[in-house]
C-alpha cells in the first residue's frame, strides 16, 4: 500500500531542508504512526536470522528545487511530494489517520501543511519483466573484515554480479517474512540508465544508485519489492521505485 503526500509551507511557500534529509523524513514517519507500531518497528522489526526488516520505504522529495551553495541546503519553491510505502496496511492506515487528524507534518524544525493525501493504485504487472525508475536510491552492501580485523562496509555497483544476487536474496527474505512462502525462482536487476549517489544518513555514508533498471522475476517477488522496497536500508529512504 502506498501513500502520496503533497506538503506545503504555510508561511513563505519555500521549503528549506539540509541536502541529507532522509533522517528527518524517517523521524517524521515514526512520529505519525501509533506508539505501539513505532516501538515495534524501531526496536524489533521483522527478524530473519540476524537481519531485521522494518518493511517500509519512502521516496526522495519531488518538487522544484535549487541548491543554496552558501548554506548547503535545498530550497524548494512551492509544494513537494513524498511517497511512503509498506506491505503492512496498518502502517499506512495509521500514518494516514494521524496525519489527517494533525493536518501537518514536521521535517526537523519546519512544520509543513498536508495539502493533499492520496493512495495511488498499484500498477498492473502483467509480465515478469519491467522497467522501473528509482524514486529513492537502490543500495546493497556487505560487511567485510579488513586485514587488521576491522569491519568495513562495501557497497556494490549494479555492474558487479553480486549486486543482483544480493537484491534477490534480500527480497526473498522479505517475501518469506510476509507470506511464509519460499519462492525458488530468482529476481534479476539490470542497470539501464543509472547514476551513483552518496547520501549521509546522520554520520553514516551510504552509496546508492538512481535511474532506471530492468527488473525480471516472479510477479509475487516484484510486488513485494514494490511495496516494501528493493535492496537494503529501505526504512532509511532507499529502494522505492515506480514502474515506467
Amino acid at each position: 500500500m502506498r501513500a502520496r503526500l503533497t506538503l506545503r509551507s504555510p508561511e513563505s511557500g519555500r521549503i528549506v531542508l539540509p541536502t541529507n534529509y532522509n533522517y528527518l523524513i524517517q523521524a517524521a514517519i515514526y512520529r505519525n504512526i501509533s506508539r505501539e507500531l513505532a516501538d515495534f518497528l524501531h526496536d524489533k522489526g521483522f527478524l530473519f536470522g540476524k537481519r531485521r526488516f522494518k518493511m517500509f520505504t519512502f521516496s526522495r522529495l519531488e518538487g522544484r528545487c535549487v541548491l543554496d551553495k552558501g548554506s548547503k541546503r535545498f530550497v524548494y519553491e512551492g509544494d513537494v511530494t513524498l511517497y511512503i510505502s509498506s506491505p503492512i496496511e496498518k502502517f499506512v492506515e495509521d500514518l494516514a489517520n494521524i496525519i489527517v487528524s494533525r493536518g501537518s507534518i514536521a521535517l526537523g524544525k519546519q512544520k509543513l501543511r498536508v495539502a493533499e493525501l492520496a493512495f495511488p493504485a498499484k500498477p498492473v504487472m502483467k509480465n515478469d519483466k519491467l522497467r522501473i525508475h528509482m524514486l529513492s536510491p537502490l543500495t546493497v552492501y556487505s560487511t567485510l573484515m579488513t586485514y587488521n580485523g576491522k569491519k568495513k562496509t562495501y557497497y556494490f555497483s549494479p555492474y558487479e554480479k553480486e549486486f543482483s544476487a544480493l537484491v534477490n536474496s534480500n527480497i526473498k527474505k522479505k517475501h518469506f517474512l510476509l507470506s511464509g512462502m519460499n519462492i525458488k525462482s530468482d529476481i534479476r536487476v539490470k542497470p539501464l540508465r543509472v547514476k551513483e549517489v552518496v547520501v549521509m544518513y546522520e554520520s553514516t555514508v551510504i552509496k546508492g544508485w538512481i535511474g532506471d533498471f530492468s527488473l525480471t522475476g516472479p510477479r509475487a517477488l516484484i510486488e513485494t519489492a514494490y511495496e516494501a522496497g528493493l535492496g537494503a536500508k529501505n526504512s532509511q529512504g532507499f529502494g522505492m521505485f515506480e514502474v515506467v
